[in-house]
């Protein structure tokens, strides 16, 4: 049952070429591809998937085949994919590409998936696009491949060739963000630091850079917005230091030592950052990351105690499919009535927000584990009649259960 939402769904893969969406390229090779980009003056747009990703299929499936998406690439690019994975049930055009796929990997710093390349008219690497998203928002990255002054590659030559410019570096900043390149990231943001006045890091537009890559503890960055705390939330917003400085910490400091640990440390651990840092709350930060900790250790009395505290830290910062995984990881995982209980009350005030068709079948789930099986089996035909048709055998199939008395979790 699909309870974790969106792009980490698995979908069969799309056969590339659709007749309204995208149009790639076929039984060609990158010299061909190249010359047909030069010919025409377009830009050559590259997608760099593998069979095992789940956020590539989705994209193949659900963006890739849209009318308005296919227009716009058609339009302005040569469209090419290239699988990066080798399998048994490679077609022989697929093998053809297996080369320039390494060599993809290694020339153009592949390190992740889906990544998406964009290629001037003269086969240059001028842009690259790392994750997918809907339709619209992938459309306006793709444009951003199109423009000298917003191309990933672009600027980071530029960038090279002006090492102190810090608006550069601002520019490269926001751009290496959206490649995912790390070690350039980190570099440009070293050129803000050094390059600006105290006046010039205040300044909004700089401090929004800042916050949305804050790194370790005692880093530049964090040291900065922790010695300007009241004035980054006079600029930002109230609050707005402690979250970004409690979620490095986290990262950096909590987050590795208890996960790596064999025994149960994190409240100890959580002290004694508190003392560290006692001029950063730590606690809105902590109450998100509890419930993901106890679930890791399969603490799931721990959980429910987590989670019941999360929602009530602050009840309007929590999104209904936040409400629904945790409910479902109840049911999945755990028979003490208490939890299952808790499991209910968070399932149905997920529905008080949105009548989707997994979430109801999350509460009908709940209720049957319950002993509540004549309401189960009423919510769950709400289900059925609210799910698309492609998932409507597998609700049919837990109706069937909750019918005959059985159970549908795992024993």
């Amino acid at each position: 049952m699909k309870k974790l939402i969106l792009l980490l769904l698995t979908i069969p893969l799309l056969v590339v070429g659709q007749e309204q969406g995208i149009s790639f390229e076929h039984n060609t090779t990158w010299e061909g591809v190249k010359e047909k980009a030069k010919t025409e003056n377009k830009h050559i747009f590259v997608d760099v998937f593998t069979t095992w990703c789940g956020p590539c299929k989705w994209m193949a499936d659900n963006v890739f085949p849209q009318q308005e998406v296919g227009e716009f690439f058609n339009e302005n690019f040569v469209n090419l994919k290239i699988q990066m994975d080798e399998t048994e049930a490679d077609s022989e055009e697929v093998k053809s590409w297996r080369e320039e796929a390494k060599r993809f990997a290694k020339d153009y710093k592949v390190v992740a998936y889906p990544t998406f390349l964009i290629f001037n008219p003269d086969g240059e690497l001028v842009h690259r696009i790392v994750g997918g998203g809907e339709a619209e928002q992938f459309i306006a990255l793709a444009k951003e491949g199109l423009d000298p002054n917003t191309q990933f590659e672009t600027l980071a030559k530029k960038f090279d060739a002006n090492p102190t410019d810090k608006e550069i570096a601002k520019a490269t900043v926001v751009a290496a963000n959206k490649a995912y390149d790390r070690d350039l990231l980190a570099t440009a943001l070293n050129v803000v630091m050094d390059n600006s006045t105290e006046e010039e890091l205040l300044e909004e537009e700089t401090l929004e850079l800042l916050v949305r890559n804050v790194d370790e503890p005692e880093g530049k960055i964090f040291t900065f917005i922790r010695s300007h705390k009241a004035a980054v939330d006079t600029q930002l917003g109230d609050g707005k230091s402690d979250q970004v400085l409690a979620e490095a910490i986290l990262r950096y400091e909590l987050a590795p030592v208890v996960m790596q640990s064999e025994t149960d440390i994190l409240e100890e651990t959580i002290a004694e950052l508190e003392g560290k840092y006692s001029d950063i709350s730590l606690a809105n930060t902590v109450a998100g990351f509890k419930p993901s900790y106890y679930a890791r250790k399969k603490n799931w009395p721990a959980f429910k105690d987590a989670v019941n505290a999360f929602i009530d830290a602050d009840p309007s910062k929590i999104h209904p499919s936040q409400l629904n995984s945790f409910a479902w990881a109840i049911f999945e995982n755990c028979d003490d009535p208490a939890c299952v209980e808790s499991a209910l009350v968070w399932s149905k005030k997920s529905l008080e927000e949105i009548e989707d068709a997994a979430f109801i079948d999350t509460y009908a789930n709940l209720l049957h584990k319950l002993g509540k099986t004549e309401e189960a089996i009423e919510w769950q035909e709400k289900a059925i009649a609210a799910v698309e048709d492609v998932d409507k055998a597998e609700y049919q199939a837990t109706l069937d259960k909750m019918k005959k008395g059985e159970p549908t979790w795992i024993d």
